[in-house]
C-alpha cells in the first residue's frame, strides 16, 4: 500500500522522521512519502528508518504558496534534497514562518496571552535545525501554559484566519512553487483540492507545468474522489494520494494509511518522472 502525505516532527508532525518508516510498515505500508512543510530536514533521518524497516521512502515535500490570499500547498516528489535553488527557497520560506509565528504571538500577547518565542524557536532546534515551525506550536504553546483547553479552541478562537491573532503569510505564487520544484528534479500536485476548493484554478495551473493533484484523500469523499479523478483525466494530470497523517488525531489523519494511493496511479505518476527531466 502506498501514502504519500506524512509529516514529522519536522515541521508539525509528532512522529520522528526515523519512527515514520515503524508506523507505516506496522499500517501496512510499503511505499511512503515523508512531505513535511517547507522543509526536507526529516529526509534522511526517515531514509535511514526507512531502510531498516523495508520501506520505499519518496523524497516529498508541502510548500506553501498563495493566490488571491489564499493559501494554496503544493506536494513535490522525486526531487533532489540538497538542490542549492531549493535549499535557498525553502530557507526563505521557514524564516517568513518565524516571522509570521513572531507577529502572531506579539497579537496573543496584546490578548493576555503571552508566550516566549525564543523558548518555542529554541525547543524547535533553530535555524540551523530546518525544522519549519507554525500555528501548531503557538496552538501547543497557548494549551501548555493553561490560557486554553485545546489546540482546537485555539485555532478557532485565535489563529485561524480572521481570528485576533492572524497574520498572513508571504509565500510565492503556486507557478513559482511549481518551477522551484521541476528546478530541483521533481514532480509537482496539488494537495488536497476537495480542502482548497478552487477547481477552476487547476487548468491555468496544469498549463503552468502542474503534474498532478491530490485526488485521494483522507478528508475527501468518495464523490469528491470521483470529482477529481474526472477532472485530472480531463486537463491530463497525473494523480496522487496519501493520509496527511501528522500523529495527531486533531489534526488529519488518524492513521497513516487511512487513505491509499492505487499501485498503478502511483506508477502512472512515477512514469513521468523521465518525461519531465525531458522538459528541464
Amino acid at each position: 500500500m502506498i501514502d504519500l502525505h506524512l509529516h514529522t516532527t519536522a515541521s508539525d508532525g509528532r512522529c520522528a522522521p526515523r519512527e515514520i518508516a515503524v508506523v507505516a510498515r506496522r499500517a501496512g505500508l510499503n511505499v511512503i512519502a515523508v512531505t513535511d512543510h517547507d522543509t526536507v530536514a526529516g529526509l534522511r533521518e526517515a531514509a535511514e528508518g526507512a531502510r531498516f524497516e523495508g520501506v520505499r521512502l519518496v523524497n516529498g515535500i508541502e510548500i506553501t504558496a498563495v493566490q488571491e490570499d489564499v493559501d494554496v500547498h503544493l506536494l513535490g516528489y522525486f526531487f533532489d534534497p540538497e538542490a542549492r535553488d531549493l535549499a535557498v527557497f525553502l530557507a526563505s520560506q521557514r524564516d517568513d514562518r518565524v516571522r509570521r509565528l513572531r507577529e502572531m504571538a506579539a497579537k496573543l500577547a496584546t490578548l493576555g496571552m503571552p508566550l516566549d518565542v525564543d523558548r518555542l524557536l529554541a525547543a524547535a532546534g533553530g535555524a540551523a535545525s530546518g525544522r519549519a515551525v507554525g500555528r501548531p506550536m503557538l496552538a501547543r504553546a497557548l494549551v501548555e501554559a493553561g490560557y486554553l483547553e485545546s489546540r482546537r479552541l485555539a485555532f478557532d478562537l485565535y489563529l485561524a484566519e480572521g481570528q485576533p491573532a492572524w497574520v498572513p503569510r508571504r509565500a510565492p505564487s503556486p507557478a513559482e512553487v511549481v518551477e522551484v520544484i521541476h528546478r530541483a528534479g521533481g514532480l509537482a500536485s496539488l494537495a488536497h483540492p476537495g480542502l482548497l476548493g478552487r477547481d477552476e484554478w487547476i487548468p491555468p495551473l496544469a498549463t503552468s507545468g502542474l503534474d498532478a493533484i491530490e485526488v485521494y484523500y483522507s478528508d475527501h469523499s468518495p464523490e469528491l474522489t470521483v470529482h477529481y479523478r474526472e477532472l485530472a483525466s480531463r486537463v491530463k494530470l497525473a494523480m496522487t494520494g496519501g493520509s496527511d497523517y501528522h500523529g495527531d488525531p486533531a489534526h488529519g489523519a488518524e492513521r497513516p494509511g487511512a487513505c491509499v494511493l492505487p499501485t498503478e496511479v502511483f506508477e502512472a505518476f512515477e512514469a513521468l518522472r523521465p518525461f519531465r527531466d525531458r522538459k528541464r
